[in-house]
């Protein structure tokens, strides 16, 4: 079968490589792709924008694809899966509608509530002066977040009052352009972060396996949040309890409210969670697609072929589908960034030591990379994502640092404590878990 991906970062590769590995996979095509999934055997990069909804379904009609998968928000939150189900052609993302639990923080929210969902106490605004007002004495720190899609960059954990101020003002001043005209001012939790992707048909989730990705740029959790620095997976925070308590009171009411609202929600349903202290699970975030860099920890691990996984949920068929089978391993994905990021970054700089990581037994994802005259050069903020996997979780971070130390551009920039919380743990609490999750039933 032939398989169509839309997007151009390191999710967007690691979805492809794991879709070549299996044998019934026979061809990728990758709009517009990058440097890395260029250079994969069996995919091909096409030259259309994800928003070139039109182009895309003719693309994938004429070369008689029978899947094809969405990694990025923007395109499905602009629609694309309402276009290609119109034209009866098979799509793995959610609708317009459904895509709203991310383009949209008001609206999840709102949603969490109907639906009794753990999460932070919030209020919207959509102007200055009485966002501005409800800070008063609200403790700090205090958490305040664009509305719309901002690339990673609509979240401000502000420290001080006068912090909180100056992000409203620049939201409200058009920094974010319309992505900021709303705004969600909510309550700062403490606890550890848990991102627990969701595979689902509009009736039964399937989690996949819990991960932890760290936001900050710096070492220590310090400096301003990304898209991500790196995860690693499985998260030994994530006992089978916890895990059960999440699809309970989060996963599966998520599905059962979209349902009685009248959307049939099938795709990736990612959980941005904190978990308190006392263990309580609360959410910070919905999104509407695969975690980007969690997905390039979890699909190293995944030993179920990926494309049966995604044509039962959009067949709606994910109740019959076999328990999903992991490898009782560890996996660590470290971003390499571009100098600058998150804010100006340059590009254009050669990329050298990837063959040599990949003879030591790296997984090298590309997110921001193009081919210049047949060499691999940065094109984006987020270059590389470098994987390891390991019976440990202490194993894997010395693998990935070994493997990611022969890399090299001009200006590259890494954190160099993925996964310092739970290495902290002691070894016995870190062998690989072998349970597979058992599915659940919303009964939506």
């Amino acid at each position: 079968m032939k398989v169509l991906v839309v997007g151009s970062g390191g999710r967007e590769h690691a979805i492809a490589w794991k879709l070549l590995q299996s044998a019934a996979v026979t061809q990728v095509f990758c709009i517009p792709g990058n440097g890395g999934t260029a250079t994969l055997p069996n995919c091909r990069n096409v030259s259309l924008s994800v928003d070139d909804f039109e182009g895309i379904l003719r693309f994938a009609q004429v070369q008689g694809v029978a899947l094809t998968v969405v990694g990025p928000e923007l395109p499905l939150a602009l629609g694309i899966v309402d276009f290609f189900l119109a034209a009866h052609t098979p799509i793995f993302g959610p609708t317009r509608a459904g895509a709203q639990i991310e383009s949209s923080k008001a609206w999840a929210k709102e949603l969490m509530r109907e639906a009794g969902i753990p999460t932070a106490a919030s209020a919207v605004f959509a102007e200055l002066t009485a966002a501005l007002a409800y800070l008063g004495d609200r403790p700090l720190p205090i958490v305040i977040k664009a509305d719309g899609l901002a690339g990673g960059k609509g979240v401000t954990i502000a420290q001080t009052l006068e912090e909180a101020q100056s992000t409203l003002s620049h939201l409200f001043g058009g920094a974010l352009g319309d992505a900021g005209t709303t705004v969600v001012i909510e309550e700062f939790l403490a606890g550890e972060e848990l991102s627990v992707l969701a595979v689902t048909d509009g009736q039964t989730v399937r989690p996949l396996l819990p991960a932890q990705d760290h936001k900050r740029l710096e070492d220590g959790d310090r400096g301003p949040n990304t898209g991500g620095m790196g995860a690693y997976a499985p998260s030994p925070l994530a006992t089978d309890s916890l895990m059960e308590r999440i699809e309970q009171t989060i996963l599966q009411p998520a599905i059962a409210a979209l349902s009685q609202r009248g959307i049939d929600y099938r795709g990736c349903l990612y959980a941005g969670l904190m978990i308190a202290p006392d263990g309580t699970p609360h959410v910070i975030e919905f999104n509407c697609r695969f975690g980007d860099p969690e997905i390039q920890s979890i699909l190293p691990l995944l030993d179920t072929p990926l494309e049966e996984i995604l044509l039962a949920c959009v067949e709606q068929r994910l109740a019959a589908l076999p328990p999903i089978q992991w490898l009782p391993q560890y996996s660590v994905c470290v971003v390499a960034a571009a100098q600058g990021y998150p804010q100006k970054v340059e590009t254009g700089h050669f990329i050298t030591g990837i063959g040599k990581a990949a003879e030591m037994g790296g997984l090298v994802f590309h997110g921001g990379t193009k081919l210049k005259n047949n060499s691999l050069v940065t094109h984006g903020g987020r270059v590389l994502g470098v994987a390891c996997l390991a019976p440990t979780l202490t194993e894997a971070i010395a693998r990935t640092y070994h493997v990611l130390d022969s890399i090299y551009y001009e200006g590259i920039t890494y954190r160099r404590d993925i996964g310092h919380r739970a290495a902290a743990l002691s070894t016995s609490e870190m062998i690989a878990p072998s349970a597979t999750p058992e599915p659940a039933d919303t009964g939506a």
